[in-house]
C-alpha cells in the first residue's frame, strides 16, 4: 500500500466536501493552495460558471480531475423521460471531456416515484448505461458506476454492491474496453461481507476507476448528510485502501464528505487542513 505521508499529490478533494458554498473558481484555488493533486467538481458548480475558464484554471494549477459528479438519474416513468435523462448525461459527458475528467461518476437513480418495480428500474439502468457507452468512448471519458448503500435503493440508486455494478459492466462491455468501470466509495460498501472478493474481482477486470473516502459515524444522524471525517467513524480505512491498491488501483484517493451540520458549517480552509492531515495519517 502506498504511503500517503507527504504525498497530497496523490490525494483529491471532491468539492461536495466543502458544501458548495463558494463559486467553483474559489474552491479550485483553495484546493490547489493546500497542495492536493486532484479535484472532483460537481455539475451544478460547473454549470453555474464558465466551463472553458474553469477547465483552464484547473489545468494551470496542475490539478487532476479525478471525477466529474454526477450523472442525472436514469430511471423514468415514461420513454420520453428516460430519453431526456440519457441526453442530459450525454451533455454532461461532453463537459467532463472539456474538464479532462478521469471518469464521469454514474449514480444510477432509485425507483420512480410511485413505482415498486425494482427489477424494471434496474433494467432501465442497464439500458441507459449501454446507451451512454458510445458517448463515453467518443468523449474519452469512462463511466464510473458507483454502487450506493442499500438504504438509497428507493431514492437514489438501485445499484447497491460492487458485485452488482460489476455484473452491469460485464453485461454492457464484455470486451472490457476501458470505458466503463466502478467508483469504490467506502461509505457505501464498507459493510459488504463480499467486499474484499468484489474489489479483487473488479481489479482483475481493470474496472476500478475511482476511490472515495470518508467515514461512517456510529450514530449517523442523517443517511445522506452526516458522513464522518476520516478517522471519526468505524471504517477500517487502511484495510480497504490496501485491498483496493492490491487489486491494481493506482489512482488518487478522493475525499467526499456530505456533512450539513458539521463540516459544511466550518471554514473551508479548516476543512481542507483536516482532510490533509487525516488522509496522511488514518487512510
Amino acid at each position: 500500500m502506498r504511503n500517503l505521508q507527504g504525498r497530497l499529490d496523490l490525494c483529491s478533494i471532491n468539492t461536495a466536501t466543502l458544501g458548495h458554498r463558494e463559486p467553483l473558481n474559489r474552491t479550485i484555488d483553495r484546493i490547489a493552495r493546500v497542495g492536493f493533486g486532484g479535484i472532483a467538481p460537481w455539475r451544478r458548480e460547473v454549470e453555474e460558471g464558465d466551463l472553458a475558464q474553469l477547465a483552464r484554471q484547473i489545468r494551470a494549477l496542475d490539478l487532476t480531475v479525478t471525477g466529474y459528479c454526477r450523472s442525472t438519474y436514469l430511471p423514468a416513468a415514461t420513454s420520453a423521460g428516460f430519453s431526456a435523462n440519457v441526453e442530459a448525461n450525454r451533455a454532461a459527458l461532453r463537459d467532463a471531456a472539456v474538464l479532462g475528467a478521469r471518469c464521469f461518476v454514474m449514480v444510477a437513480g432509485g425507483l420512480v416515484p410511485g413505482s415498486r418495480d425494482l427489477e424494471g428500474t434496474r433494467s432501465q439502468v442497464v439500458d441507459g448505461i449501454s446507451m451512454l457507452l458510445d458517448t463515453a468512448r467518443e468523449c474519452g471519458v469512462p463511466l464510473a458506476l458507483e454502487p450506493l448503500h442499500p438504504m438509497y435503493a428507493a431514492s437514489r440508486a438501485v445499484v447497491n454492491t460492487i458485485a452488482q455494478a460489476m455484473r452491469i459492466c460485464e453485461t454492457v462491455d464484455p470486451d472490457r474496453s476501458g470505458f466503463i468501470g466502478i467508483a469504490v466509495d467506502v461509505y457505501h460498501c464498507w459493510w459488504d461481507p463480499e467486499l474484499t472478493a468484489s474489489i479483487a474481482a473488479a481489479g482483475r477486470a481493470g474496472r476500478i476507476l475511482a476511490y472515495h473516502v470518508c467515514d461512517w459515524l456510529q450514530e449517523t444522524g442523517d443517511m445522506l448528510l452526516d458522513r464522518g471525517m476520516m478517522g471519526d467513524g468505524v471504517i477500517d480505512l487502511p484495510a480497504v485502501r490496501s485491498c483496493v491498491e492490491r487489486s491494481g488501483y493506482d489512482g488518487m484517493v478522493e475525499t467526499e464528505i456530505f456533512s450539513a451540520q458539521n463540516w459544511w458549517q466550518r471554514e473551508p480552509d479548516e476543512v481542507l487542513a483536516i482532510c490533509a492531515e487525516r488522509l496522511q495519517t488514518v487512510c
